[in-house]
């Protein structure tokens, strides 16, 4: 008799950061290879990963179940000083679960951010509690807390507590089998209430890594978050039982609660989401006549070809733009347009230092006519189908370069504008390649700091961006490789360090890229407050960011816009002012000559260090 399937319920990936060693593609794919039928995604706080598990459950045949595993606070408002902070599993039902989930966590941020991690009372649950369904929770949760404690009645009373803010219907009452001693306990007494309250228990295995023995991997990685050593670890999982088990191990785990086992596979059947991608959502964009963008954006076009190219227009001019706003308008993108218009217009009516341009957008005439860039596609023959082309559905993308002391001011326009509840900057997240898992790995197996940094300088430096893998370092020949056959400690270190090789390290704001709604950004998407550093006086600063990095952003169809600040565009700033101050006249930037001998002269004789795109040693030499 073949093992009844189990979908796991709880499970952390690698955006649990520090914490979760698994790669959501890498967990999809080992649930289909066990036969599962759904996977659940509880990340610490976080939505970072739900598109992602998305589309790899989509991939591999599984349903994905999205969720998150909130931090439970008694009250959000608290700023200062020690707080009780415990665990509490949410599973989105349906879409409007998913949206009330996105809104909860965001809110856990922004409302409830206490020592960098945010917080969620039970009047927030409440407000944002349809479609969800709530999990009691693993040993850190409140009601197991208040059990190890002794306090059964605290404990009672918060299970209470969840089933009326959720429905009686939307609260199960989770086990696990971990080996730790107090679980033990706690699925006893948590066994009990369900029987006093009619609910049902449900089985999870709570997951921070992929495989049994993976153990060692997650030790290391858990040591890198405390900034400890394995052998005095501050943080440590005393069991190797917190893997993404198979069915037959977890029915051999809950073999005295079987119902347990069938509630994972009720509640997978229950829950049904769908993340709509390849939309668009870009905000509508308020002419100032009532006219239509189409319109509108006809009629400044039309003035920036006179502009540009006298009047009456010439025709091939006529022709190109004509074309170009045709494939614009059926591709619904005269909004896209009109925004970055609006805000180039804005820099550069305020003296701020916009650049002439860059990237496909070079090859659009409407851009060149609307002064978003500064370079004419006709005179050198740029090809608009590069940027845009109604063949191939995608959003536009111009990158938009401003000088870094006025890019700020060009954001603050644009959020004023657009509403801050509809302006984010988006997530970036740090990986832990091979030069810097090297490091890390000396240090958690504590060895100096130097020993670690000599093999790290073994590793080629990235080539085209892209860093080298461990398999490319150990590749035979390869000077890494030379030295791990011939000594054991760097064959200790480089162990450790592939089991690190592509975990998120670390989560920040992305330098240039900016997100504008058509709605509330919670309505679609997760917020939450990213690192900014200190301020003047020594305060930790957080902005807001999108929980989504840019890929998921551009699938879920939200606007995204490079702002980039170039400090190169300062310097040329600063050398105008003298200019000025010096002769009365300040030079027009984009009436200089592109032939000018002693420029190429200059670049000629590799003297290039602070021209834009020359300044490496690479490009000096070649020049």
């Amino acid at each position: 008799m073949s093992t009844p399937a189990v979908a796991h319920l709880h499970v952390h990936s690698e955006y649990s950061l520090l914490d979760g060693a698994c790669k959501i593609e890498k967990l999809a794919a080992r649930a289909a290879e066990f036969g599962q039928p759904a996977l659940g995604l509880t990340d610490h706080g976080v939505m970072n990963g739900a598109v992602e598990l998305f589309k790899a459950c989509r991939k591999h045949d599984v349903k994905p179940i999205l969720g998150l595993e909130a931090y439970y606070v008694d009250d959000r408002s608290i700023r200062e000083g020690r707080i009780e902070r415990n665990h509490l599993t949410l599973l989105a039902r349906d879409d409007e679960g998913f949206k009330n989930l996105t809104k909860l966590s965001s809110a856990g941020f922004l409302e409830g951010l206490h020592r960098g991690k945010p917080g969620v009372d039970m009047e927030l649950l409440e407000r944002h509690a349809e479609g969800v369904i709530a999990l009691s929770g693993c040993l850190a949760s409140r009601a197991s807390r208040r059990i190890v404690d002794g306090r059964l009645d605290e404990a009672r009373a918060h299970l209470d507590d969840l089933v009326n803010v959720f429905g009686p219907d939307d609260v199960y009452f989770e086990i696990q089998h971990n080996g730790i001693a107090e679980q033990g306990r706690v699925n006893e007494a948590i066994a009990r209430f369900a029987k006093e309250m009619g609910r049902s228990l449900v089985a999870t295995a709570d997951v921070h890594y992929l495989r049994r023995e993976d153990y060692h991997h997650h030790a290391a990685l858990l040591c890198v978050q405390t900034k400890s050593t394995l052998a005095a670890p501050k943080l440590s999982f005393d069991t190797n039982e917190f893997y993404l088990k198979s069915s037959e191990e977890m029915a051999e785990s809950f073999a005295a609660t079987p119902e347990a086992l069938a509630a994972t596979l009720e509640i997978a059947e229950r829950c049904d989401v769908s993340i709509a991608l390849d939309g668009q959502l870009i905000p509508r964009f308020e002419t100032p006549n009532g006219e239509s963008e189409r319109d509108h954006l006809r009629a400044l076009v039309t003035d920036g070809l006179r502009l540009r190219y006298g009047d009456p227009i010439p025709a091939p001019a006529m022709e190109r733009a004509e074309m170009e706003l045709g494939v614009i308008d059926k591709m619904g993108f005269n909004a896209y347009f009109l925004i970055v218009w609006d805000f180039v217009d804005y820099a550069k009516r305020n003296g701020i230092a916009v650049g002439p341009g860059r990237g496909s957008a070079a090859g659009s005439l409407v851009a060149y006519c609307l002064r978003i860039t500064d370079v004419d596609p006709l005179r050198y023959d740029l090809l608009f189908e590069r940027f845009l082309n109604a063949e191939r559905v995608s959003m536009p993308d111009i990158d938009i370069d401003f000088s870094v002391r006025g890019r700020e001011r060009v954001i603050r326009y644009v959020t004023d504008k657009y509403g801050s509840e509809r302006v984010a900057q988006i997530i970036t997240f740090g990986k832990m390649f091979p030069r810097a898992a090297t490091r890390d790995a000396a240090r958690v197996l504590g060895h100096e700091y130097a020993i670690g940094d000599r093999l790290a300088k073994l590793i080629p430096d990235p080539q085209q961006g892209r860093p080298p893998s461990f398999a490319d370092c150990l590749a035979p020949g390869q000077e890494l490789a030379n030295e791990v056959a011939k000594d054991p400690t760097a064959k200790q270190i480089v162990d450790v360090a592939q089991g690190l090789e592509g975990i998120v390290r670390n989560a920040s704001i992305h330098a240039a890229a900016v997100v504008i709604s058509d709605r509330d950004l919670t309505d679609i998407v997760p917020l939450q407050l990213a690192d900014a550093g200190t301020d003047e006086k020594g305060q930790r600063v957080y902005r807001t960011v999108t929980q989504y990095s840019m890929k998921p952003i551009e699938e879920i169809g939200l606007l995204k816009m490079d702002f980039l600040g170039l400090r190169n565009l300062d310097v040329i700033e600063d050398a105008l002012d003298i200019v000025e101050r010096s002769t009365g006249a300040r030079p027009d930037m984009t009436t200089l000559p592109l032939d000018d001998a002693k420029t190429y002269e200059m670049m000629a004789r590799g003297d290039a260090v602070g021209v834009f795109q020359f300044e490496s040693e690479g490009m000096r030499e070649a020049l």
